[in-house]
């Protein structure tokens, strides 16, 4: 019985799981995203999409490949918070490789690890204006306070010192560790890599590097990933593009439903709905490449616009394929917005539709707007003569809303079948006609019964 006891007890020491490296049996695929150059909106478009293609892929672990001067503030937040989606954490890795400044030293403390190459430096985090110049003292000391807090809960959270970086972002802070004072009060904390992976306390642990390894190769020897499946990201320059799209959003979606009302209002398809296209495909396109938008939002939008012309176009009158067309149009245009992630429920949550809610908002509100400046003051500009398609006889004839000169009891002609909708022209001029509740057909003379503020009402002599 001995015997097996102590067989039991060696096998026990031999297979331990404390005697097997972990971390190299876990790393079969590795995402290497770069954080190179300024830190701004278009970087946070290739971090999007590197996590979300991490998560896909099923990636174990991810390395940001790091050299930068900085950069914004808010792109830097967001950045961060990109990172904190990514699991499991205790698998995240920086590589400075040359600098991280400012903005750079923020998103290095979002990463559980954090390892230089020979030479490299870290710090001088403290926020500046866009121009480069110092901030007024009481800016800076409101700037300083958010950004220390922000930096101060992502290090606690990976278990980085918190005063190193409390002491590269406020100068009154200094750092004294082990009665070693590393940089004085009134003095900004910048780091080598030699000064990073030094320790102190008991157990001793590094100031703030996990390590100095002389390339990416050997980073991804030490942590056990030299055979792992590589993920590299490369930005591009559609993702550049897409950031002014996002920026410039609402003005997109407030020129495309303009267009598409003054559209509606015309026979034919002319310059406004052409216009009207261009733009909200623009904004589809620069919200999927900015890792906004999926092809589900995209495939939602054309199924409106099918049901929104089924009702127009076939089936007039009948508004259940118009308000189904319009409310898939609307919900396309506010999910193609929505920050979503592979593991995120189907649904969004609140706090991933205010932005969009409010862009939509921003959009339709002022869309409602120009469109009453239009209908009010256009037809009675010199530009609205000059606007002018082609009617169903082929002649010429002025683009209108509701001409101000149309009465009660004017005849004209049916343009389309009138079911009840459709068009009629008066004169030289087309209107968007109402039929009183019968059935007209095209060609048929026409009588106004009714004009109401947007609406003209007609009976068949």
């Amino acid at each position: 019985m001995l015997k097996y006891a102590l067989l039991l007890l060696l096998l026990g020491m031999n297979f331990s799981p404390a005697q097997v490296p972990i971390t190299n049996s876990v790393i079969k695929r590795v995402a290497i995203i770069p954080i190179q150059e300024d830190i701004e909106p278009a970087l946070v478009y290739i971090v999007r999409r590197a996590i979300k293609e991490a998560k896909e892929k099923k990636a174990d672990a991810i390395i940001l490949h790091m050299d930068t001067n900085g950069g914004r503030v808010d792109s830097t937040t967001e950045i961060i918070n990109i990172l904190s989606r990514f699991e499991p954490q205790n698998q995240t890795y920086t590589l400075i490789d040359t600098k991280a400044f400012s903005a750079g030293a923020f998103i290095s403390a979002a990463t559980r690890h954090i390892y230089m190459t020979p030479g490299s430096v870290i710090g001088a985090a403290t926020p500046i204006l866009s121009t480069g110049q110092e901030m007024p003292k009481s800016i800076e000391e409101k700037m300083t306070s958010a950004v220390r807090a922000l930096v101060r809960a992502t290090a606690e959270r990976h278990g980085h010192n918190t005063k190193v970086f409390e002491a590269m972002i406020d100068r009154d802070q200094g750092l004294t560790v082990d009665g070693k004072e590393i940089v004085p009060k009134g003095k900004i904390l910048t780091l080598t890599a030699q000064e990073a992976e030094k320790k102190y306390g008991k157990p001793p642990r590094p100031l703030l590097s996990a390590g100095t390894v002389d390339s990416l190769e050997q980073l991804l020897k030490t942590i056990g990933a030299e055979h792992a499946e590589r993920i590299e990201i490369q930005a591009t320059g559609f993702e550049i593009l897409a950031r002014w799209v996002v920026k410039i959003s609402p003005i997109l979606l407030l020129i495309g439903i303009v267009g598409v009302y003054v559209e509606l209002k015309t026979p034919g398809l002319g310059l406004p709905g052409l216009f009207a296209a261009i733009c909200l495909l623009l904004f589809f396109f620069g919200h999927y490449i900015a890792g906004l938008s999926g092809h589900e939002a995209f495939i939602l939008f054309i199924l409106g616009v099918i049901l929104l012309l089924t009702e127009i176009l076939i089936f007039p009158g009948t508004i259940l394929p118009g308000v189904l067309g319009v409310a898939f149009i609307m919900i396309s245009l506010i999910l193609a917005m929505v920050d979503k992630y592979p593991a995120d429920p189907m649904i969004p949550t609140i706090t991933q539709l205010q932005t969009p809610l409010l862009n939509f908002s921003i959009a339709l509100i002022g869309g409602i707007i120009v469109i009453g400046l239009l209908a009010r003051f256009l037809p009675a500009s010199p530009l609205f003569k000059r606007l002018t398609l082609e009617t169903a006889s082929g002649t010429q004839t002025p683009f209108t809303f509701i001409s101000p000169s149309r009465q009660i009891g004017e005849t004209g002609i049916a343009l389309t079948p009138l079911k009840p909708s459709g068009k009629g022209q008066f004169g030289e001029t087309i209107e968007e006609i109402t039929s009183a509740g019968e059935f007209i057909e095209a060609r048929q003379t026409i009588r106004i019964v009714e004009i109401t503020d947007n609406k003209i009402i007609v009976e068949k002599v």
